[in-house]
């Protein structure tokens, strides 16, 4: 592992918590500071890319049997642990903790003594801080399971960044049977450490590709009337369909469909007899998502119905939107309270952003937060970026506010 340097504990953020529990565990958690923020270095100097993760893996599934207990491996990669007395036990369903493994194809840029040892892969999107923190929960919980009156599960899944994600992987495997409620966090490097943001209702947006081919006889650019002019047609499809899904669906849904790529052609003076044009479509509404697909194909049938060209349209879907559940994050709210102060929960903005989180969502109730990984006054980073830097005090923010979430969902 790299070399230790010390990280500050979360004391030199806000005085110890006063309520029992999260004092508790906040004292606890001494002694798995220094270890924890090894383990997260190195992670962050091994990434790996979706379904590859096979290193972290067994660095979890390691770990966790050192403190007595029985991983489960995943297909492939990651792992899910269970802690606490079980539902045959209790009569509850078990609430789950949820960290994504995977790194991206992202070369490492922050010059850090761990960084990224592998060529052209980085821990860009702090998924090495989600995967520390829920371990930390977990040996949290270990050291209280006696106490615990519903058992709490640890979800290390493969594949986030993967659409339509890994999380499938796990609820395929079995990964959310007997389970009740499932919370997580995703870091954010635009708010400071030891502040937490949370939203009830949807967090995070649908996120598909889509792809539109259009085909024509082409021809010379003089004669246009005697052709299907694939690039006109691009252009009205270009211009036309998102306004048109802006009128077809509810604007308060957050449907946003962007371009990104548009081919068609190579020479001034010919009309080409191909094109294609290429974006996603977002929306932060799952009912308006489930209708989007209908609406979209129509739209662009209808645009181009009278320029006698052919249309081949693909729309690969994603993930849905994140819909955290109104108690879910209240227990997320107040876990946050309890470990980190009453000024630390923020309200959250909604994020165009697609995250796998949401099948889970479909099966259970639960809620994600963000978590707060900018050191106070210092630069503000933005993920999926090469040189992002957290503020490690992140790590234990996460596992002891998990932590004391599971506690309270139980």
């Amino acid at each position: 592992m790299p070399d230790l340097i010390a990280v500050a504990p979360l004391s030199s953020l806000r005085p110890a918590p006063t309520e029992a529990v999260a004092a508790e565990l906040v004292e606890l958690y001494d002694d798995l500071r220094d270890e924890l923020v090894a383990i997260r270095r190195d992670i962050h100097a091994h990434p790996e890319l979706g379904r590859t993760e096979v290193r972290t893996t067994g660095l979890l599934a390691d770990r966790l049997k050192v403190a007595g207990f029985d991983p489960q491996l995943l297909p492939g990669s990651g792992l899910v642990c269970d802690i606490g007395p079980g539902p045959a036990v209790t009569g509850r369903p078990r609430i789950a903790l949820r960290a994504d493994l995977d790194a991206l194809p992202v070369a490492d840029t922050t010059g850090l003594p761990w960084a990224s040892t592998t060529r052209g892969i980085a821990h860009a999107c702090g998924h090495d801080v989600h995967t520390t923190a829920v371990l930390g929960a977990g040996l949290l919980l270990a050291r209280v399971a006696d106490r615990m009156t519903t058992g709490v599960r640890l979800v290390f899944q493969p594949a986030e960044e993967v659409q339509p994600g890994g999380a499938l992987d796990v609820i395929s495997a079995g990964g959310l049977d007997g389970v009740g409620q499932i919370f997580a966090f995703h870091c954010d490097p635009k708010v400071d450490v030891g502040q937490v943001g949370t939203r009830i209702g949807p967090i995070t947006s649908a996120s598909d590709e889509v792809t539109v081919t259009v085909s024509g006889r082409g021809g010379h650019t003089s004669r246009p009337h005697l052709t299907g002019d694939v690039v006109f047609a691009l252009g009205q499809v270009i211009t036309q369909v998102p306004a048109i899904l802006g009128r077809r669906l509810d604007p308060r849904s957050g449907v946003n469909l962007t371009w990104g790529a548009v081919q068609a052609g190579s020479a001034h003076n010919a009309i080409p007899a191909i094109g294609t044009v290429r974006g996603t479509l977002r929306c932060l509404d799952v009912r308006a998502w489930e209708k989007a697909s209908e609406v979209f194909l129509a739209a662009v049938e209808n645009v181009v119905a009278s320029l006698e060209v052919e249309v081949e349209v693909r729309h690969h879907r994603g993930v849905p939107p994140v819909e955290n559940a109104a108690n879910a994050t209240e227990i997320l709210e107040e876990a946050a309270r309890e470990v980190l102060g009453t000024g630390s929960v923020l309200l959250t903005e909604q994020s165009l952003g697609g995250e796998d989180f949401a099948w889970y969502l479909t099966k259970v109730p639960g809620a994600m937060a963000r978590l707060g990984t900018r050191t106070p006054g210092g630069r503000t980073y933005d993920i999926h970026q090469g040189d992002l830097r957290v503020d490690e005090r992140a790590v234990e923010v996460g596992a002891l506010f998990l932590a004391r979430a599971a506690l309270l969902a139980g």
